[in-house]
């Protein structure tokens, strides 16, 4: 960590300098010596990372360098924060005087260190300690879908016991030890086609080991019905009522994944059907602990699950370090090796393949060389140690062998709760915030060298994806239980990031650590504002505990004023009612994500010059939300969201622009305006909120100024049905949509379906979401040539009962999802005959299931193994 501690200052002075020439003048000679000090220790780190952990004294070395780099960061990013805040009150000259004095302090502690740095760097010559080249090769591989192998005997005995009829509730335990693959096995069962075909309503909830019943049993009933504010306020014993009657008569499956002890069982089974009910509901468990399979299941429905053979190692570890490729025979004997030493363990072979996929070179004999030299490493983790131990050295193993830029990121993973689904968005944004990316080249974005970094942890295995977005990419992410807790560990060694947690007795376990650089809190928020919080070196503070009331103004201060470092603040789930003055002199702040209850965002936001990402949450989506700081002066925002229609600040300056703006949504119609496209040259996602008659009409805003963003990919339009919904006559016309646009998303237009083929004609238009009555009217019927690039149609919340099309009327549609369409009689079974289509998900659609059944037979016939039909509430 000390090298991407190290990495990351150096670009920071460089910002400093660049940036703040009139606050660093007076320290500029000190500064410019801390890079050149820096710099040394930067080559000595590269030269010392493979040989570090085998001398003690380069180890103590490495650590007194982590911490002197976090004392500049600090002394630097508090200067700067005072500079902000005491220069406007006339005390600047004695600031810069002290904050000058101290830089002096540390950089004669960096040149002590030096100095002993450069002594070392002779005794290792003098040595010789034997380095290992720097394997960090660039190449990666895509997320993958459907690669499971192994288990088959045990894949089969599952499937059979889940499609046999009984006459009884039926619950299957999948029991196993850590790193065994239960969770991977259920999910390859999970989307089995006979299961898919079996049971239409299938539910899928990671439960771990910390949970509550109220969220489990939401997101139980999110997957079954709508949720509205009612359903939402219930507590958990209600909501478990809600899920036994919603599944009483049905024909579903839920796994429950990762179900620690039989108490957490005996809490979840309150909203199963009771045994004595005429349920075709099947429940698979996976657990570590046998008691919980004895409690949850009869004695015959209990499978324990066994080691991967040698020939299923041996498989899964071609699989994972080579991808498709077929192993040479040179590789083959240190490659069987390798797979038979991780002792049948699937996740210690998933890790040791990642890091030998990452190590594959066009020359074979080095690549001969490093897989023996990893063959004898990994021996030497098998010996002697008890399971959980192993898997943390195998873990530790991969974890070295991150490329610097790669581990600030990948440790970052454990400010999240346990099991939770990250979004991969909000993730790399985090990353932006903290400065985990640099500028690397001129093609391309943060966003995308961030992403690249994202599918560089999946493809080592460190990451897996769960969700992908309609154009393929990554949506969501999970980090495994035993990567997440070797995260947390490693972390806190690190003094990287720390979990804030509290006893029955409401004492801080483990207790405070005012150098700690990141804190995530998950419960118990009370507890944590009661106790004064001070954090004055944090750079990210992330909380997951909710509060269903807004913040009273002390305790949201409290918050506020225990951080004066920030980056990264991650509030979402509190709601403020007030924002205290010291918000804004939180200067470092790049990434912000909070609620209030204001119905402004108040100038002093523009004191927040450093900001990227801005969102901002409103308890109603109907609220408009006036924009009282001017964006336009953010030179480094990114990204702005909003739930509710923004009414931005008209600024006085009609030049002021941005370069940075990637994202702009919710924005009312008034801020649609002709000067948009030059004062967001870049902008990719824009949505537009409000009565958009006025805008369609001309009457506010510009809408011809669409048609000028050339950089726009994802559009969103949002009516205000409750003032509109009767005014809308039309849609824009084809041309006046952006040229390059791909997603399209329509809410509460309420346009008759004559009106859509406008859309047909937007000729690289790939993703259409239709929501909330976009189109209204019992009957669609496809017009001929249109649509020529879509390949994913969302509809919800329609009257349409009649759909007439063809194939060719959608060539290259692949995933078509229906919800709430209840009227809709079905699904044209012509759809069936286009090639391309693998995916159709229905839900509250009773009358067309039937027509979706034929789909699926038709495209089975045709050969279509990949099609999947997923369809709640189901018909027989």
């Amino acid at each position: 960590m000390a090298e991407a501690a190290t990495e990351f200052l150096l670009n920071n002075l460089k910002e400093v300098v660049k940036h703040h020439v009139h606050l660093v003048r007076d320290a500029k000679g000190n500064i410019e010596k801390l890079e050149r000090d820096l710099n040394a220790f930067k080559a000595f780190l590269k030269d010392t990372v493979k040989i570090r952990k085998k001398e003690e004294k380069i180890m103590n070395m490495w650590k007194e360098i982590h911490d002197v780099v976090y004392e500049i960061e600090d002394v630097i990013d508090f200067y700067l924060a005072k500079t902000n805040e005491e220069g406007r009150q006339g005390r600047f000259a004695r600031l810069m005087k002290n904050r000058a004095a101290t830089l002096h302090s540390v950089g004669q502690k960096v040149e002590n260190i030096k100095g002993r740095v450069d002594v070392m760097k002779e005794e290792i010559r003098a040595h010789k300690f034997e380095e290992d080249k720097d394997e960090t090769s660039q190449q990666s591989r895509p997320p993958r879908k459907t690669d499971v192998v192994g288990f088959e005997d045990v894949t089969n005995e599952l499937k059979q016991r889940l499609l046999q009829e009984t006459d009884y509730f039926d619950v299957i335990s999948l029991i196993g030890m850590l790193g065994l693959g239960k969770t991977t096995l259920a999910w390859k069962i999970y989307n089995d086609q006979d299961i898919n075909l079996r049971f239409p309503t299938r539910i899928w909830v990671s439960v771990s080991a910390q949970f509550t019943d109220k969220e489990i049993f939401l997101r139980i009933l999110n997957e079954l019905t709508t949720l509205n504010d009612d359903i939402r306020a219930k507590n958990g014993s209600e909501l478990a009522d809600i899920v036994a009657a919603h599944l009483q008569n049905g024909r579903f499956l839920i796994v429950l994944d990762d179900v620690w002890t039989y108490t957490a069982w005996e809490r979840l089974r309150a909203a199963l059907p009771s045994d004595n009910t005429n349920t075709r509901g099947k429940v698979l468990i996976t657990s570590r602990l046998k008691e919980v399979g004895k409690v949850a299941s009869k004695p015959r429905r209990i499978k324990e699950l066994r080691f991967f053979t040698e020939e299923e190692s041996w498989e899964l570890f071609q699989l994972e370090a080579l991808g498709k490729r077929e192993c040479p025979y040179e590789l083959v004997p240190s490659g069987r090796k390798i797979a038979t030493s991780c002792g049948g363990l699937p996740l210690a072979i998933v890790v040791i393949g990642g890091i030998l996929f990452k190590s594959l070179d066009s020359n074979l004999n080095a690549t001969k060389r490093e897989w023996e030299k990893v063959s004898e490493h990994v021996s030497s983790y098998i010996d002697g140690e008890d399971e959980t131990k192993r898997m943390q050295k195998f873990i530790s193993l991969s974890y070295e062998n991150l490329p610097h830029h790669l581990r600030h990121c990948f440790l970052y993973l454990g400010l999240f709760p346990e099991d939770c689904q990250i979004s991969a968005l909000k993730l790399i944004r985090m990353w932006i915030g903290e400065g985990f990316i640099q500028h690397k080249d001129e093609y391309n974005s943060l966003e995308e060298i961030g992403y690249k970094y994202l599918q560089d942890l999946i493809s080592r295995n460190l990451l897996k994806c769960v969700k992908f977005t309609p154009d393929g990419n990554v949506k969501t992410c999970q980090i495994h239980d035993v990567l997440h807790e070797f995260c947390r560990n490693e972390a806190a060694t690190e003094n990287f990031l720390q979990e804030i947690k509290y006893n029955d007795e409401g004492i801080r376990v483990p207790p405070s650590s005012n150098t700690c650089r990141r804190l995530s809190i998950h419960s118990k928020l009370s507890y944590y504002i009661s106790s004064k919080p001070s954090a004055p070196c944090a750079r990210s503070f992330v909380c997951f505990s909710k509060s269903d009331h807004p913040l009273t103004p002390q305790d949201g201060t409290k918050i506020i004023e225990a951080f004066k470092l920030l980056r990264v603040f991650d509030v979402q789930h509190l709601k403020f009612s007030t924002i205290d003055r010291e918000f804004y002199n939180l200067v470092h702040l790049r990434y912000i994500a909070m609620s209030f209850t204001l119905p402004i965002l108040p100038s002093h936001f523009n004191k927040l010059w450093n900001i990227q990402t801005l969102i901002i949450d409103t308890p109603s989506p109907t609220l408009t939300l006036s924009i009282e700081a001017d964006i336009w002066k953010l030179k480094h925002l990114r990204h702005f969201k909003t739930k509710a229609s923004a009414r931005l600040l008209n600024s006085t300056n009609s030049s002021d622009s941005t370069n940075e703006l990637q994202t702009l949504s919710l924005i009312s119609v008034e801020s649609c305006t002709k000067e948009l496209p030059s004062r967001a040259r870049n902008l990719k996602k824009l949505g537009i909120g409000g009565r958009l008659s006025l805008l369609f009409r001309g009457e506010v805003g510009s809408l011809d100024s669409l048609r000028n963003m050339e950089h726009l990919r994802k559009l969103k339009l949002v009516n205000d049905e409750q003032q509109d919904v009767k005014k809308l006559n039309c849609l824009p016309r084809y041309d006046q949509f952006p040229p390059g646009l791909r997603s399209l998303t329509l809410c509460s237009i309420s346009l008759s379906w004559l009106h859509i083929s406008t859309l047909g004609s937007l000729d690289n238009l790939e993703v259409l979401k239709l929501k909330k009555r976009a189109f209204i009217g019992h009957t669609w019927d496809v017009k001929d040539g249109g649509f020529c690039s879509l390949q994913f149609l969302h509809i919800e919340e329609t009257d349409l009962a009649f759909w007439r099309a063809s194939s060719h009327h959608y060539p290259k549609l692949r995933n078509l999802v229906l919800k709430d369409c209840d009227k809709l009689r079905e699904i044209p079974i012509e759809l069936a005959d286009i090639s391309s289509f693998e995916m159709l998900d229905m839900h509250t659609c009773i009358l067309a299931v039937k027509s979706a059944k034929e789909i699926k037979k038709k495209k089975t016939e045709a050969g279509g193994s990949k099609f999947t039909l997923s369809a709640y509430p189901s018909i027989e």
